[in-house]
C-alpha cells in the first residue's frame, strides 16, 4: 500500500473511534431525525393542501406544542402519582406471594395421604428474591428520578428536531456530500426510501400503541384493577419495544391483581392475550400495511445488538435503527453490489452513470450542490 492509502486507513480508523465515543450523541441525533421525519409528513400534507410551507410548519409546531402541554399537565401528574403508589405496593406483593405459597404448601400436606419430602424453604426463597426485586425497582425509580439528564436530552432532541424540520433540504444535502460524487444521486434515492420507511413506521406504531393503551385501560377498568392509567400508558409506551415490551407491560397489572383477588390474575392474562392478538392479526395488517416488514428473528437480534452496543436508548431506538439499516443493506449492498456482481458496464450505468461515463476529477468532488439535490419532485 502507498503512503496515501495508509494515511487514509488511519484517518478512517480514527474517525470510527471518534464516532464510537460519541455514539450516545449520535443516537439522540437519530431520534431527532425520526421525529422530524414524522412531523415533516404533516407539514407536507398541509403544504399539498395549499398552505404555505412556513404556515404549515408553524401550524405543525403549534399542534405538537399543544399536545405536549396537554400531555404533561393532564397525564404526567396522575401517572407519576400512580407509579409511586405502584412502587410502594411491591413489598406487599412479595408478602402476598409468600402467603399464597405457604397456603398452597399446607393444602398439599393436608390432602396427600403420604408424607411429602421436605420441601424447599419457600420463605428463604422469597427472601432471596425480594432483594433482587427491590433492586430492580430501585433502579427503575432512579431512572425516572434522574430528571435533569432526561430533561437535557429531551431538550436537545427537541431543538434538533426543530432545526431539521426548518430546513430539511439543507441538512439532507450536507449528509449527501459525505458520499463519493458518483454515488450521491443513488444515496439521495436511498435516503428517500429511508424517509418513507421511517414515516410509515412512526405513523403505524403511534396508532397501534394508542389503540393498545385504550384497550388495556378499558379492559382493566372493567376488571376493577387499580391504577388503570399507569398500566394503560405503560402498555402503550412499551409497545414501541417489540417482543419484550408486551411481556413487560403485563407484570404490573399482575402484581395489582395478586393483591386484589387471585381470579383476576387469570383474567388479566386473558385480557392481554386478546389485546395482543388483536394487535397482531388485525391492527398490524390493517394500520401498518405499508410498514417495512422485519422478520421476528431479525427484530429480536437487532434489539439485542443495539441494546448491548448503546444501552437503554439503543433498545428504544432498535426498531427504527433496524428499519434504516434494512433499507440501506437491501439497496446499497444487495441491489447495487451483489445483484449486479459480474454484470457488464451497462448494468452499472443504470446506478452510477457519472462513475461509468464521466468520472469527475478529484478537485471537483464535493464542490457545489450535488446533482441529486436538483432531482425532480418536491423533497421538502
Amino acid at each position: 500500500m502507498k503512503f496515501g492509502q495508509w494515511l487514509g486507513l488511519v484517518v478512517l480508523l480514527v474517525s470510527l473511534y471518534i464516532l464510537w465515543q460519541i455514539r450516545q450523541l449520535l443516537l439522540l441525533v437519530f431520534a431527532a431525525v425520526v421525529f422530524a421525519t414524522a412531523l415533516n409528513r404533516l407539514v407536507r400534507w398541509l403544504h399539498q393542501k395549499g398552505m404555505a410551507r412556513s404556515l404549515a410548519l408553524a401550524t405543525t409546531l403549534a399542534l405538537t406544542l399543544l399536545l405536549g402541554i396537554l400531555f404533561f399537565f393532564l397525564i404526567v401528574p396522575p401517572f407519576v402519582e400512580q407509579f409511586q403508589k405502584l412502587i410502594e405496593l411491591v413489598p406487599k406483593v412479595f408478602q402476598r406471594m409468600l402467603f399464597e405459597l405457604e397456603g398452597l404448601e399446607q393444602t398439599l400436606r393436608d390432602r396427600l395421604p403420604q408424607p411429602l419430602p421436605p420441601p424447599p424453604n419457600i420463605a428463604d426463597l422469597i427472601a432471596q428474591l425480594q432483594p433482587l426485586g427491590t433492586e430492580i425497582f430501585k433502579r427503575s425509580v432512579e431512572f425516572f428520578s434522574n430528571s435533569l439528564n432526561i430533561a437535557l436530552q429531551t431538550l436537545l432532541v427537541f431543538v434538533l428536531t426543530l432545526m431539521f424540520l426548518a430546513d430539511p433540504q439543507g441538512y439532507r444535502g450536507a449528509a449527501i456530500k459525505l458520499f463519493p460524487s458518483f454515488y450521491r444521486r443513488r444515496a439521495d434515492a436511498i435516503l428517500s426510501d429511508c424517509e418513507i420507511a421511517l414515516g410509515n413506521w412512526m405513523e403505524g406504531i403511534i396508532i397501534s400503541s394508542t389503540s393498545i393503551a385504550v384497550l388495556s385501560g378499558l379492559g382493566l377498568a372493567i376488571l376493577g384493577i387499580d391504577l388503570v392509567l399507569v398500566h394503560a400508558l405503560l402498555a402503550g409506551l412499551l409497545n414501541f419495544i417489540p417482543n419484550i415490551g408486551p411481556t413487560l407491560s403485563l407484570v404490573f397489572p399482575l402484581m395489582i391483581a395478586l393483591l386484589d383477588a387471585p381470579w383476576k390474575i387469570l383474567a388479566v392474562v386473558i385480557l392481554y392475550v386478546i389485546i395482543q392478538n388483536i394487535e397482531s392479526y388485525w391492527l398490524t395488517p390493517t394500520v401498518m400495511a405499508k410498514q417495512v416488514s422485519l422478520l421476528p428473528a431479525l427484530t429480536l437480534t437487532a434489539q439485542i445488538f443495539f441494546t448491548g452496543a448503546f444501552g437503554v436508548i439503543g433498545l428504544l431506538l432498535a426498531l427504527p435503527l433496524a428499519v434504516v439499516a434494512k433499507t440501506w443493506i437491501e439497496e446499497a449492498l444487495f441491489h447495487d453490489i451483489l445483484d449486479r456482481w459480474g454484470n457488464d458496464d451497462r448494468a452499472q450505468m443504470e446506478i452510477f452513470p457519472e462513475f461509468v461515463l464521466e468520472p469527475q476529477p478529484a478537485s471537483a468532488m464535493g464542490e457545489g450542490k450535488p446533482d441529486d439535490a436538483e432531482e425532480e419532485g418536491d423533497r421538502e
